[in-house]
């Protein structure tokens, strides 16, 4: 499945009028105020009443008070179809940008937006497939396991972020990607056999992009410097990088060059035991052959 094929499938599966404002996002709820509050002046300016203007858009007069009021976000056709019928001339429309980027979550689209400068991106990934590499179901599937379990809005964002965030194979020009996956993930049935299998579609489709080096970490290996968890590293076009390790410096991000060498020593160790790109392909395609 395709980046483009994901996210035509989670449009026609999350068809929201809108979702709720992430609460610690203050430049989120700032624009999603903004936003409600132009509709509203524009809608009074032509007299229209919210029932009204609701019916003209296709939706109900208690979502158009909520979105109005900031406590939605409006999705990008719901401005479109404001600003036909209340003779906006684009300037509703314009909006779609900004509201856009604030229905994801503030640390998912500060993520995105390092990952959209990274030169080079390395990731070890143990206890599941990296979320550059989720399908939408996939992604959708461990959203939907987690105790206290999630509204179903707060699902369909985090998934519509994960999904966002893919548009990072799509640079031009392109990063260098490289990703190191335990095999115990691979393996797990995640959303039933139809999702899995899709899933690892999805693994072989990345493994075949000329940025992108993909390894498989075996189960049966000997113990290595990832075992107690996640390690992420991002460099960039200025010398600068960043990075963050669950089994070191208490998870946080860093940037402290000496702090950088542990973590790039730690990766550099994992890929090396790993298996190679194309016997790491063999082994998914064995997988997907199982199913």
């Amino acid at each position: 499945m395709s980046v483009d094929d994901g996210v035509r499938r989670l449009k026609s599966e999350a068809d929201e009028p809108g979702w709720e404002v992430d609460p610690d996002d203050d430049w989120g709820i700032a624009v999603v105020a903004t936003v409600g509050r132009q509709l509203r002046l524009r809608r009074e300016a032509v007299g229209m009443r919210a029932a009204e203007f609701g019916g003209a858009v296709g939706y109900g007069e208690d979502m158009v008070y909520k979105i109005e009021g900031g406590k939605r976000i409006p999705q990008p056709e719901y401005l479109d179809r404001a600003d036909e019928v209340l003779g906006a001339g684009g300037l509703l429309s314009a909006m779609k940008e900004d509201v856009k980027k604030v229905r994801y979550p503030k640390r998912v689209r500060d993520l995105a937006e390092m990952e959209a400068k990274a030169t080079e991106i390395a990731v070890f990934e143990c206890n599941s497939v990296n979320g550059l590499l989720q399908t939408p179901e996939h992604a959708r599937a461990l959203f939907e396991a987690a105790q206290p379990p999630y509204s179903p809005d707060d699902v369909e964002r985090m998934v519509a972020a994960r999904v966002a965030r893919q548009s990072v194979f799509e640079r031009d020009p392109a990063p260098a990607i490289s990703f190191v996956l335990e095999e115990a993930p691979l393996r797990r049935d995640v959303g039933g056999t139809m999702v899995w299998t899709q899933q690892l579609e999805r693994l072989l489709e990345v493994s075949r992009l000329r940025n992108v080096t993909l390894q498989v970490m075996p189960t049966r290996s000997d113990a290595h410097p990832g075992l107690d968890g996640r390690i992420e590293l991002l460099k960039f076009a200025d010398g600068t990088a960043v990075g963050r390790s669950d089994g070191a410096f208490n998870g946080r991000p860093i940037s402290d060059p000496r702090q950088l060498h542990t973590l790039e020593l730690r990766y550099g160790t994992i890929r090396a035991q790993a298996l190679p790109p194309r016997e790491s392909v063999a082994f998914i395609e064995q997988l997907l052959g199982e199913t």
